[in-house]
C-alpha cells in the first residue's frame, strides 16, 4: 500500500490540476464569447439601421 500511495496522489493532483484547468478555460473562453456577442449585437443594429430591415 506505501507504494501505491505515492501514485493515488499523483492521479488526484492531476485530476484536480485538470478540472481547474477546464474551469479556468471555460471562464475564459465564455468572456470572451460575451464581448463577441456584443460586438455583433452592435453589428446587428448597424447593419439594421443600414438596411432599414
Amino acid at each position: 500500500m506505501p507504494q501505491m500511495s505515492p501514485m493515488w496522489w499523483s492521479t488526484l493532483f492531476l485530476i484536480f490540476l485538470s478540472t481547474y484547468l477546464m474551469i479556468m478555460m471555460n471562464m475564459y473562453t465564455y468572456n470572451i464569447y460575451q464581448k463577441w456577442n456584443k460586438v455583433s449585437i452592435k453589428k446587428k443594429e448597424t447593419s439594421n439601421i443600414n438596411w432599414k430591415w
